[in-house]
């Protein structure tokens, strides 16, 4: 039990490992700038949850709003170069306010800031991945962002689309219990809330599909990069490596601190299962993905209910340029994915001996680099989604 200072309440943190992700919106309080009181009241609860054991990693946004107001420009200028420049001037202000925030609190801060090149091998992984780790160990709290400077990908929405698909990727990089995506609205809704009195919450989502991600298409962000589309995205990718994610007002009274808890408010999706051994999560990130194979019924029999190797037999197609040692995505004639694995052989090669049984290929390719397409060790494969449900 711990004592919940606001409230005088004694609480269990359900989530002890958080990832929290504050978006521009929510930052800047609906103006040009950035909100200071927001600000210190959420920084206030992480400090709370810190003292109370909570390990928390913060991936900010906020960066080009701090810029551009730094810089006296009201106008929204969308030309790449320029945001980048607002990203430079914008991040050492956006620093400098967290660090004197949680100075208040006692707490050291670090910061971060990635490209998705920074983690796409393996060895920027888990060298990522062992910085970060130390911090947790540490008591610091490190705000992570994106590199800007260098990197348009958060610019133009590819990728990591702002800071929420980032954010998808630092939980699994830390194996976090939870991520909270916080921003302006409550979460994921019927319809855009905003202009439909008539839109419901949808409370729980245990199944990402087309249905859902279309929910995020009508909702716009007005001021950040990020939509609820990104959101969902990530939600995908969080999930799929066994991390609880949450969508929720960022406003509300001691929201980070009742997430942990285990607080029901905004919109929660359920992890496909537990947590994944790392180099699994690498690979299913899809930082590094490199095309695509399609495989038979028999196949995926043999990869999910058999704990084999997928071999040439079994696959139907492949598509994409990717060559030996490379990740592919792996899928079933339905379009679903299985999961994704290392290559033995290139898209080329696939081609020829695809369908072929594992004595032929030799002779198909005149080199032979073993029976197996992806082996069983090199293989990481998705749990299979329930129905999505309401609560």
């Amino acid at each position: 039990m711990e004592s919940d200072k606001n409230s005088g309440r004694s609480t269990v943190l359900k989530y002890r490992r958080c990832v929290v992700k504050l978006g521009t919106n929510l930052l800047t309080g609906g103006s040009n700038q950035l909100d200071h009181a927001v600000m210190s009241n959420l920084v206030g609860q992480i400090a709370q949850l810190q003292e109370q054991g909570a390990e928390i990693v913060l991936v900010s946004s906020g960066a080009i709003a701090a810029g551009r107001h730094k810089l006296g420009l009201a106008k929204r200028i969308r030309d790449i170069p320029f945001k980048q420049v607002l990203a430079s001037v914008g991040q050492s202000r956006l620093m400098h306010t967290y660090e004197q925030m949680f100075e208040k609190h006692n707490i050291n801060v670090a910061q971060a800031l990635l490209t998705k090149t920074d983690i796409a091998d393996r060895a920027g992984y888990l060298n990522a991945r062992n910085t970060l780790l130390a911090l947790i160990e540490l008591k610091v709290v490190c705000i992570v962002n994106e590199n800007d400077v260098i990197s348009t990908d958060e610019i133009t929405e590819s990728k990591f689309g702002d800071n929420d698909n980032l954010s998808a990727m630092v939980a699994n990089l830390i194996d976090a219990d939870m991520l909270m995506i916080l921003t302006d609205i409550g979460g994921l809704y019927t319809a855009d809330p905003r202009k439909d009195p008539k839109a419901q919450l949808i409370p729980l989502v245990t199944k990402i599909d087309a249905g859902i991600k279309r929910l995020g298409v009508d909702t716009t962000n007005t001021k950040g990069t990020g939509g609820m589309l990104t959101k969902i995205e990530a939600a995908k990718l969080a999930t799929d490596c066994g991390v609880h994610m949450v969508i929720a007002d960022g406003r509300e009274p001691d929201v980070i601190i009742r997430l942990a808890s285990g607080d029901t408010m905004g919109t929660h999706f359920i992890s496909a299962g537990n947590h994944i051994e790392s180099r699994q999560r690498w690979m299913l990130s899809g930082l590094c993905t490199k095309g695509k194979v399609t495989i038979d019924s028999g196949a995926v029999l043999a990869l999910k209910k058999q704990n084999r190797s997928l071999l040439a037999a079994g696959i139907k197609s492949a598509e994409g340029k990717f060559g030996r040692g490379d990740i592919v995505a792996i899928y079933d004639t339905d379009g679903v994915e299985i999961g994704c694995g290392i290559a033995n052989y290139s898209a080329g090669d696939i081609a020829i001996i695809k369908g072929a049984q594992s004595s032929k290929i030799s002779s198909l390719l005149n080199s032979d680099y073993g029976p197996e397409v992806v082996h069983r060790n090199n293989l990481a494969l998705l749990e299979r989604e329930a129905p999505i449900a309401n609560r």
